[in-house]
């Protein structure tokens, strides 16, 4: 199994490629959609960099994984799929997080909240496989209620479950999120893993301006993530977490992307004057 990320510095995401060697079958896990939120553009830059990536080495892409809606940006899902014919997969507790913002932004009441807009959802325990690598599905609600993690041969694709030990874990105060649940999560599912089982995470925002990184283990999590750590307390955490999350303010994109992610990276159907719009609502969590 090879793997390959992909950093985009405007949202400090990391989209993964991981193949299988010996059949050159490719899978891409949170791939990112450009967008100018002055300008009210969409791009392809990120997404055409993954392409020419697989083209280059001649892989075929099977799969682009989702591991949760994700607030921060726009999936580039759609994108792919139309180059490459890839099938888009997520969790399917994505139907919670539908149901919500259907209401929330006021999507329409023809919004299908059944995750019917994704080609496969997987529940926990699920296995998803391509060429001789078998994708795994562990559920790990608490950033949001449909994280999932990926579990592929000896690595785990977190997502905003956790991210390197030196910024913690993801935000629990989004619709459904929970500091408690995330904490469950963690403790009796991840960390019960082999400490040597590689973690690539979802986001690296560079703490003190360090050298990008997105690689660690679940050993390194357990003894020195500044969070939560193996021996951390359910309350200790809890509380840390809380406080913590009570003075952030709410992700740039969070509702140009959730409207988008929640309908599997498809953009807004063209209004009668053929252009696309997103929605902004006011005051909506006042």
């Amino acid at each position: 199994m090879q793997i390959k990320g992909f950093f985009d510095p405007r949202t400090s995401t990391v989209t993964y490629v991981v193949w299988d060697e010996n059949t050159s079958d490719a899978v891409v896990i949170d791939s990112v959609l450009d967008y100018d939120p002055v300008a009210g553009r969409v791009y392809n830059d990120s997404a055409d960099e993954v392409l020419e990536f697989l083209t280059a080495n001649g892989l075929k892409l099977n799969w682009v994984f989702e591991t949760h809606a994700h607030a921060d940006h726009i999936s580039g899902s759609q994108y792919l799929k139309k180059k490459t014919g890839a099938g888009v997969v997520i969790g399917a507790n994505i139907t919670a997080v539908q149901s919500v913002f259907r209401d929330a932004l006021n999507l329409g009441a023809d919004f299908a909240v059944d995750g019917s807009q994704f080609d496969k959802l997987l529940g926990e325990g699920e296995t998803l496989s391509f060429g001789g690598l078998e994708v795994g599905v562990i559920n790990t609600p608490g950033h949001t209620p449909a994280c999932v993690t990926y579990h592929i041969g000896d690595a785990l694709f977190a997502g905003d479950a956790m991210f390197m030990p030196d910024f913690g874990t993801g935000r629990c105060d989004f619709p459904g999120g929970s500091a408690e649940t995330l904490y469950d999560s963690v403790m009796n599912k991840l960390y019960t893993l082999p400490d040597e089982t590689r973690v690539f995470v979802g986001h690296d925002y560079q703490p003190g301006g360090r050298e990008l990184a997105f690689e660690t283990t679940i050993g390194a999590c357990k003894a020195g993530n500044i969070q939560l750590q193996g021996d951390t307390k359910r309350e200790q955490f809890v509380q840390w977490r809380s406080a913590r999350d009570a003075t952030l303010n709410l992700p740039k994109l969070i509702f140009q992307s959730i409207q988008v992610n929640v309908d599997a990276g498809h953009l807004p159907k063209p209004e009668d004057n053929g252009k696309r719009y997103l929605k902004l609502p006011l005051n909506l969590f006042d």
